[in-house]
């Protein structure tokens, strides 16, 4: 099967099996205040990401380019949805425009249709330094997402089976391009032992990548003829990967990506230690099956609805709603008491 194609069977596939509400996230609860003494006029919804600063604390997470017309179509209008609101927005993986420069323009797309805005280039972590220039050039992308999909790979009919030296690469990697490197979980999460790995070669922003979103087992099972299972519950739900990034000494900026749906989502990550929240299957499905327009209407609700969270607790800044008091119960609270993560310490910050 060419490239190509699975990248157009990757996006059917996506929007199919959807999305599992497996993030954690439900098990996560704000502490009310009945006097947050607080207009909504007051909230600003700046963050930064390591370096770079962005405008409200989203952004478009990495979905698709490789495939051609299709593809191209998509990313422009995710560009065009970018640049409307001003936050970041990363591409997929650009092996395809390495291995082929007729697919290079259904990258370079992203760009000219967002001539100002923050924009990601992706690469695996098979990727050699001299492809990430290649990559960060082709865009004049503000920073280099490196994805870490090894549970998709192994489920890949056509998949790699070689993982030696990932950490090696990126090291070589962020000590030789002139953009922050971002290094990425493909839905099965993060735990501190990655986190702290990351850290000590000098990676400053982690995006977690969380189980309960599109789910890559699932997907690349449905493209084999026999089905290997053991995968499609496998990994850490984000709400999990977050405090567990978070619970090593300066983690850096983390994002949280994997299931994220709604302004409440976006909310509780970040009250988990999140500086920005990363939307990609519910985004294509809305441009599927809505079309640009709406939305438009979509995020702009959102939006709204996450700065009315913000006054209702009583923050102005999402630094604030970082120190937001929240309850973690559940299946979530569970697996962090294992790992000797203190979860009172979120319940009584106030």
């Amino acid at each position: 099967m060419s490239r190509s194609k699975r990248k157009l069977d990757h996006i059917e596939h996506a929007l199919s099996t959807g999305q599992s509400r497996g993030t954690g996230l439900d098990d996560i609860r704000f502490i009310h205040q009945s006097f947050p003494n607080i207009s909504v006029d007051e909230v600003s919804l700046s963050t930064e990401i390591g370096e770079l600063s962005t405008s409200s604390p989203i952004f478009i997470n990495a979905m698709t380019g490789g495939g051609g017309s299709a593809t191209e179509k998509i990313n422009r209008e995710l560009a065009q949805l970018a640049n409307m609101f001003h936050i970041p927005m990363a591409v997929g993986s650009q092996m395809a425009a390495i291995k082929d420069k007729t697919e290079q323009q259904s990258y370079k797309v992203v760009r000219q249709q967002n001539p100002t805005g923050i924009i990601f280039a992706n690469l695996g972590s098979e990727a050699s330094v001299d492809q990430a220039k290649f990559c960060v050039d082709l865009l004049e992308a503000d920073a280099l997402q490196i994805h870490m999909n090894v549970i998709q790979e192994l489920v890949m009919p056509e998949g790699d089976r070689n993982f030696t030296g990932a950490l090696r690469r990126i090291e070589q990697i962020s000590n030789q391009i002139e953009v922050p490197v971002i290094v990425k979980e493909v839905g099965f999460g993060m735990s501190r032992e990655t986190a702290q790995q990351l850290k000590e070669i000098g990676v400053s922003i982690i995006d977690v990548g969380g189980l309960g979103g599109t789910n890559f087992s699932l997907i690349e099972n449905a493209r084999r003829d026999d089905p290997m299972t053991s995968f499609d519950n496998w990994g850490i739900p984000t709400a999990v990967s977050i405090a567990e990034v978070k619970s090593i000494e300066k983690p850096g900026a983390i994002l949280a990506s994997g299931g994220i749906q709604n302004a409440h989502d976006i909310a509780k990550v970040i009250a988990l230690g999140a500086e920005s929240a990363g939307m990609a299957g519910n985004v294509l499905k809305w441009i599927r099956d809505d079309g640009i327009d709406r939305t438009i209407v979509h995020v702009e609700s959102m939006l709204n609805e996450l700065r009315f969270i913000m006054t209702a607790l009583g923050v102005r800044s999402i630094q604030e709603l970082q120190k937001s008091s929240i309850l973690i119960s559940g299946r979530t609270k569970e697996w962090l008491v294992e790992r000797r993560i203190d979860t009172t310490t979120y319940a009584n910050r106030r």
